[in-house]
């Protein structure tokens, strides 16, 4: 025993096990996949999304920096946690939205909904989905401003547009975008809502590096296709408009807001699949991605006590 007297044992929760993946690392690995979808924004509306985008990450860091400080706590910024809240929160804003109301947004996001729960793991909704709602009420005209699309490095704020789903709520059928616009990302909304190809390339890299599963965002994407079909319009205009693609591959996913086993991933999906859809064709506003993702949060505990495996002998697992 002698030679074990110097060894120093730190006693801690679990887990015991610690591997490569870390928060920082998974945080990170979300950055880069929206970073497409970044470059894509900038070269359609201009400068003023890399502006807004700074703006919403820097007040995130700092409204979670301060909250700590004042709290007495080890700041928790390094995790990156707050940054790819406020990247998320810039990419569901209309680029022309003032950059105060965009810092109350951050506000809400950060303080109210994750950081008064307990931090990052606590909060029962998704911090991002939660501001965008709470803008969208108080903010209702620049929320609902969207500028068309820009030559690179010029102003955003001159021309504004409809965003395919509000063409598509006033039925002005014959001046849809084709599917293509859509998918390439030439066509008016925040920056979530441009390039489909560029959130469904990030999305890929995001499943190839096994930080989500894709058991959400083909419940959620698929159910939207198989509701359009059932509604008689068409699943591809549904899927690559308004906020689909980025809430099924970057919000619905989040891991403190959604459901740890993946037949409840699968139900929580669908959910949100049925309720966008349900939003966008009877509810008065042209899109539900954030309702649908928001309502699925409240009830991702109940999700999990239902669909947890049972063990023999035993309860849920």
């Amino acid at each position: 025993m002698e030679k074990y007297k110097h060894i120093n044992l730190t006693v801690a929760s679990s887990p015991h096990v610690v591997g490569e993946i870390n928060t920082t690392r998974i945080m990170a690995t979300v950055m880069i996949g929206l970073i497409p979808s970044l470059m894509v924004s900038v070269f359609v509306f201009g400068a003023r999304a890399v502006f807004l985008t700074l703006v919403c990450v820097i007040a995130c860091v700092a409204f979670e920096h301060l909250f700590k400080k004042a709290i007495k706590q080890e700041s928790t910024v390094s995790d990156l946690s707050a940054v790819v809240t406020g990247l998320l929160l810039a990419f569901n804003l209309p680029v022309s939205m003032p950059y105060w109301q965009a810092v109350i947004g951050c506000f809400v996001a950060i303080v109210i909904v994750k950081q008064l729960f307990g931090g990052i793991g606590q909060n029962f909704a998704n911090p991002a989905v939660t501001a965008r709602i709470v803008l969208l009420v108080s903010f209702a005209t620049p929320m609902t401003t969207w500028p068309t699309a820009a030559r690179i490095f010029t102003s955003a704020d001159a021309v504004s547009g409809a965003t395919p789903l509000g063409i598509f709520a006033r039925h002005e059928f014959d001046s849809l975008p084709s599917n293509l616009d859509m998918f390439l990302g030439t066509v008016g909304g925040s920056m979530g809502e441009t390039s489909a190809a560029a959130l469904l390339i990030g999305g890929a890299f995001l499943i190839y590096k096994k930080i989500i599963s894709p058991a959400i965002p083909v419940s959620f994407l698929g159910t939207m296709a198989i509701y359009s079909m059932l509604a008689g319009v068409d699943p591809v205009f549904q899927i690559f408009a308004g906020g689909a693609v980025i809430g099924a591959f970057f919000m619905a996913t989040d891991y403190s807001t959604s459901p740890i086993t993946t037949n409840g991933k699968i139900i929580f999906g669908i959910g949100c699949g049925i309720l966008t859809m349900t939003i966008r064709l009877f509810g008065s506003y042209p899109e539900g991605v954030s309702f649908a993702i928001l309502l699925m949060n409240i009830v991702t505990p109940h999700i999990d006590a239902l669909s947890g495996r049972k063990l023999y002998g035993g309860g849920v697992r």
